[in-house]
């Protein structure tokens, strides 16, 4: 089948038509007008009472307290708490378990409430209005859950519906005064597609651990209530703690595990940690018999025995039946999240799984699989069981990215398996080639395209996201956690609408679209390389031969910067003051930040040249260097000062003045030099910045294709924003087999050539691995009617390449977030042609093409992506 469009224009089309219909007219949705049946939540200024058991959950009291407080910030008026449905009068809204709660179960026997669909389904809720519950009562909204996360999330449901943002207290989201709020008559239900979903504080020092000394005294309880509440209201269910040393989540504040288990909230621990037990208590804890020695199984296994019979003494430690809700890891790495010894056998792996689940079964007095485990295939890890290592059929096999946002396997068979799949993804990483924990460097895009893969490939039963210090990763964290919930909904036309909602929860509707514009233009220009990535030899320069200056590459990054920075405080200028420090934390503060460090070694990169020809200009942009590194810290003291001061120490990650993979101590001013000037020195002219292509080159956004011709229920669809520009191409539905050229699952790119030749066909893509095991990734091109080229990407991530060349090869395309292939075509004639694009395997993902019957210069692309030969 042949489809014709022009790339986004079909798009943008697409997202017309399917426009949801206003929210006033499906079922239990949030109004501010009165329709018939609907229930009054906020009604002149007055909000509905809120009813739960008080024999209920400890996680269900937990929700109903919060929901009386958002109604509260939303109507200005305290809520009433009830326990008791004979104190009810009027509006009423209820929170209870299907099964646990006799005020559901008595509307339920009354038929006055329908629940069955949900009976016994994970998490699941059912929203409902409900006529004359009580006596006293016309009209209650009902939410009940099939288990107590279930009435959880179908209340923060409600909570951010009615305005309350997730980020209310973690990003001091305001919250829209409303004077009348309606439910819509009727009933809704939901439930998530991916069993745990939750992030991992990580790599938290010295940012998160500063700020939290400072406000709370440490990584306590009270710290981890604000964690637990947010991560709830993103209806996310599971949390690997804080566990940097000297942390240890259970060990450092014992009321740690016993919130988090009562607010519902599944704690594991990091893919190193096995059995509950944090890494740095093996250093500190000598109790139990525990005696130290190496972190060997080899050598040390009854005192590790020893160690991680603690860890789960400890998690059923609960009084009562069961224990402290938890996933359990197990399997093993070496000391401090390092590799074991070269050469760990996986037999020795499987006898330590197996030892493992024999202390949690003696332990919890159940069979070992009826407590819910992991395995991390994590790094070298992956290899064991690559080799053929085998685990039990109800562990979670934890599958990982290659710590860059690119997944390196996932299933290929046996997809009913007991425990299932999940993914630990990245967003924050310490290691090679440079640690990343400054900014957001994140496109939700990508993230889509990798975890939609994911989900399509069978890795549904858990999703973790190694999120750092949590504040520099608010946008994308939320929409991790939603895609976590429904990866189905979650099409490239939702992701495309994405920053424009989430900025309009946040600052407003009527803002969201130009403030969404200005986080997804931020997220581009950020993920085309991390800044701890930068440097003043990063990008290219132009030429500096006369008076006027070519800023070349770095420079049009520059200015990209500098029209994104001018945009986002015009925008700033008309705010509302009660949005000012949500948008310093989410949108201004990154944005200057990162302009900044651009015009750093923007600076510091001129300086050099001209230094080099003792040009007197070199003296002006080693001033502009040394403002721009006082302005840095001047950013992060803003930042600080927020709010009274309440994220004081969260920006204090140093980001400047790598040269290692691992972090400076402090920032530090990058060397500039300085020329002995005999009189004034020469205005700073620039040539305005060029970012087309030279004669006799084309160059094509993938997005602007000609058509598409679909086959074996595939085709290529655009994907707006995805990569360094405009945005890219993939085959969708993800997670399919290989396809042939006789499937003829193409996109078509029509071209007028100017010159005849030999015509050689660069594909830009974005970086991503074969994630079956075969690591080499196939994709087509022909040009006309000739025969189709088979190209092959070998891309190896580390640590699975071995050679220095395929090792500088992932580098590059990490740091670039781009990677290069290319074919050629024998004398092509001049005039126009057509340029075909085949789907052979799944995961391919195309950001730009060029084409010429010339050499291509190295110096054409500008900010898309440098051209490499």
């Amino acid at each position: 089948m042949i489809r014709i469009s022009t790339g986004l224009a079909a798009l943008a089309l697409a997202m017309a038509l399917s426009t949801a219909a206003s929210a006033c007219e499906t079922a239990v949705s949030i109004c501010e007008k009165p329709m018939r049946g609907s229930f009054s939540l906020v009604r002149s200024g007055a909000p509905a009472a809120v009813l739960a058991d008080a024999g209920a959950d400890t996680a269900v009291r937990h929700v109903a307290d919060a929901f009386a407080a958002d109604l509260q910030r939303v109507s200005g008026r305290a809520a009433v708490r009830l326990t008791d449905p004979a104190q009810a009068k009027g509006e009423l809204v209820i929170v209870g378990v299907l099964g646990q709660s006799p005020i559901i179960d008595g509307l339920v026997a009354s038929g006055k409430l329908k629940a069955d669909d949900i009976s016994g389904q994970w998490e699941a809720f059912r929203q409902i209005v409900v006529e004359r519950p009580f006596p006293n009562v016309p009209r209650a909204l009902v939410v009940v859950g099939a288990d107590r996360r279930g009435a959880v999330f179908g209340t923060y449901d409600l909570s951010e519906k009615m305005g309350v943002s997730p980020w209310h207290w973690f990003a001091d989201a305001p919250v829209a005064a409303r004077k009348n709020l309606y439910v819509t008559a009727g009933a809704r239900r939901d439930q998530p597609k991916v069993k745990y979903r939750g992030f991992f504080i990580n790599d938290e020092a010295p940012a998160l651990t500063t700020w939290a000394e400072k406000h709370f005294g440490g990584a306590n309880s009270k710290m981890y209530a604000h964690v637990f509440e947010l991560l709830l209201r993103m209806k996310g269910n599971y949390l690997w703690p804080a566990m940097w040393p000297p942390r240890a989540f259970n060990d450092d504040d014992p009321q740690n595990m016993i919130l988090a288990d009562a607010m519902g909230v599944v704690m594991g621990t990091s893919h190193h940690e096995p059995l509950t037990r944090a890494h740095d208590e093996w250093h500190r804890n000598k109790e139990g018999g525990v005696t130290g020695g190496k972190w060997d199984y080899s050598t040390n296994a009854e005192n590790l025995r020893t160690f991680w019979r603690g860890g789960m003494e400890r998690m059923m430690s609960k009084p009562g039946p069961g224990g402290y809700e938890a996933v359990v890891t197990v399997g093993m790495r070496g000391d401090g999240d390092e590799a074991m010894a070269e050469g760990t056998a996986t037999q020795l792996l499987e006898t330590i799984v197996a030892d493992q689940r024999k202390i949690i079964a003696e332990v919890t007095g159940k069979p070992a699989d009826q407590t819910p485990q992991i395995w991390a295939l994590y790094k070298e890890v992956q290899d064991y069981y690559d080799h053929g290592m085998k685990v039990p059929d109800d562990v979670t096999l934890l599958f990982a990215d290659d710590n860059w946002g690119q997944i390196r396997r996932l299933p290929t068979s046996d997809l009913d398996r007991k425990g299932g799949y999940g993914v630990y993804y990245h967003f924050d990483y310490v290691g090679a080639p440079r640690n990343y924990k400054w900014l957001n460097t994140v496109q939700i895009e990508k993230t889509w395209q990798q975890m939609d893969l994911a989900y399509q490939r069978g890795a549904k039963a858990l999703w973790i996201v190694n999120v750092g210090d949590i504040k520099p990763v608010e946008f994308p964290l939320e929409f991790f956690m939603d895609q976590a919930w429904n990866p189905e909904v979650m099409t490239p036309e939702a992701v495309t609408r994405y920053p424009t909602q989430w900025a309009g929860q946040v600052f407003g509707q009527s803002r969201g679209a130009e403030i969404g514009e200005l986080i997804t233009r931020y997220s581009k220009y950020a993920a085309r390389r991390k800044p701890e990535l930068i440097d003043a030899g990063s990008f290219r320069l132009g030429e500096a031969a006369g008076e006027v200056l070519d800023g070349g590459e770095f420079g049009q990054m520059v200015a990209e910067w500098d029209a994104l920075e001018r945009d986002m405080l015009r925008v700033k200028a008309g705010l509302p003051a009660q949005y000012r420090d949500a948008y310093l934390q989410l949108v201004e503060h990154p944005v200057a930040a990162m302009a900044n460090l651009y015009r750093l070694y923007y600076a510091v990169a001129w300086n050099r040249r001209l230094a080099g020809s003792k040009d007197p200009r070199a003296n002006i942009f080693a001033d502009r260097a040394e403002d721009a590194f006082k302005r840095d810290q001047a950013l992060s003291d803003a930042y600080h000062r927020a709010n009274g001061g309440k994220w004081d120490g969260m920006m204090t990650q140093t980001h400047i003045g790598y040269t290692i993979w691992q972090q400076p101590e402090t920032n530090i001013m990058p060397r500039v030099e300085r020329v002995a000037a005999t009189g004034p020195a020469k205005p700073i002219v620039f040539a305005k910045p060029e970012a087309h292509a030279p004669a006799g080159v084309i160059a094509i956004e993938a997005v602007d294709f000609s058509r598409t011709v679909d086959g074996a229920g595939l085709g290529w669809r655009a994907i707006p924003h995805l990569g360094r520009t405009a945005g890219s191409v993939t085959a969708l539905p993800q997670g399919r087999a290989p396809t042939t050229e006789k499937d003829a699952v193409r996109v078509e790119y029509d071209v007028t050539t100017t010159q005849g030749g030999d015509l050689t066909v660069q594909l830009y893509l974005s970086p991503t691995l074969d994630t079956t095991g075969r690591n080499s990734q196939r994709i087509g091109v022909s040009i006309d009617d000739r025969p189709m080229e088979v190209l092959i990407d070998k891309l190896l991530p580390a640590p699975t390449s071995t050679t220095l060349q395929e090792q500088q090869a992932w580098n590059e395309a990490v740091q670039d977030n781009a990677r290069m292939i290319e074919t050629a075509f024998a004398d092509v004639k001049p005039g126009k042609h057509v340029i075909k694009i085949w789907r052979l395997d799944d995961n391919v993902v195309v950001q730009k093409i060029v084409a010429a019957t010339a050499p291509i210069p190295l110096t054409y692309l500008g900010p898309p992506a440098q051209a490499r030969r």
